[in-house]
């Protein structure tokens, strides 16, 4: 892999703030912090791979976590043993096709990341299922959770699906990850309630629109999309994270009813100025590298903010100013980071 600048290494810190960190195994993620691989492609088996069979692997009937990652299972089947079974990872594996789980009622967690599954199916008799990834597939369609009532986290990170749809049976789901799809429309979210974290980055979306009844919202990241004008967000009241590097914002407006708001990323926009965030009080992050901020005053927006901490501005025009990190420090003196280093006293 060719190497990195340091500018492309902090860029790709910026793209991950807003992801959830859930999917996928730490390995992966720890490599592509590194820059040691695509932060967007797992750390996959090859496809190429023959399946083995079930019946040579050993299940344990007593086993409640039960981990077959990258065992090159190529379908489930002979896991009716495994009655005691909460967790179950078929993570790294040739699996096509969702099937045979019906003997799996108590399963809290199922985990199918990186697979070559094509639908959400089979799924009705996992009622008690809580969490349940399957990121890095080839699916086109939510569909198939009618059932799961008491899933709380949903993970379609990196398929091929192009609508929000079908998640009207989920009452309690907390957490939506539809990250690396095809979505252009942010839509059918007005019984989701409970969410209070939703990741829809690196999609096609044009416009924030239908978050109205998102009150417990806390976690929104749009990173990456079409986004060109920060709207919509007025009954996110609880909102504390937003997302919303690369994308062409032009304007920092909308956000007067987001007071909550401790971590702010507007990074590689099209920002001139720094404006319209002075009652954003309780703010501890603020990224807004990339942009076009070439006036020291605009700065004057963010003293209100008291455990401000960390602050991205590296390059906009204000960096070509050879007194750059010492005017950042004077003028918010709660600042520990400024860029991708550690103030130092």
């Amino acid at each position: 892999m060719a190497s990195l600048s340091v500018g492309e290494l902090q860029e790709m810190e910026v793209d991950r703030r807003g992801e959830s960190e859930e999917s996928g195994d730490d390995e992966t993620r720890r490599k592509s912090i590194n820059g040691d691989v695509d932060p967007n492609q797992p750390n996959t088996t090859s496809k190429e791979e023959s399946p083995v069979d079930m019946d040579t692997i050993t299940l344990d009937p007593e086993e409640e976590d039960v981990d077959l990652v990258h065992c090159r299972i190529g379908k489930i089947e002979g896991l009716e043993v495994l009655q005691k079974a909460k967790t179950l990872s078929l993570r790294q594996n040739l699996i096509k096709k969702i099937e045979n789980l019906d003997s799996l009622g108590l399963l809290r967690e199922l985990d199918l990341y990186d697979n070559q599954i094509r639908k959400l199916e089979n799924l009705h008799s996992l009622t008690e299922l809580e969490q349940l990834d399957v990121s890095f597939n080839i699916l086109r369609k939510v569909e198939g959770l009618e059932q799961l009532s008491q899933l709380k986290k949903l993970f379609l990170l990196h398929n091929k699906i192009s609508n929000i749809s079908n998640l009207d049976h989920l009452p309690v789901l907390e957490m939506l990850e539809l990250g690396s799809n095809r979505i252009r429309v942010i839509e059918n979210l007005d019984t989701m309630t409970s969410l209070t974290s939703l990741f829809l980055g690196t999609n096609k979306i044009t416009k924030l629109q239908n978050l109205d009844a998102l009150h417990n919202l806390t976690v929104l990241s749009i990173q990456s999309n079409r986004i060109t004008k920060i709207e919509g967000l007025q009954n996110l009241v609880n909102l504390r994270e937003l997302y919303l590097s690369h994308n062409g914002i032009e304007v920092i407006e909308g956000l007067e009813n987001n007071k909550k708001l401790t971590t702010l990323d507007i990074a590689a926009n099209r920002v001139k100025k720094i404006e319209n965030i002075s009652h954003l009080t309780e703010l501890q992050e603020f990224w807004m590298n990339d942009n076009l901020i070439d006036n020291w005053s605009d700065l004057d927006e963010l003293k209100n903010a008291k455990s401000l901490e960390t602050v991205y501005l590296e390059r906009n025009p204000l960096q070509k100013d050879p007194q750059y990190r010492r005017k950042i420090m004077l003028a918010l003196p709660s600042v520990r980071q400024i860029d991708a280093t550690f103030i130092r006293f």
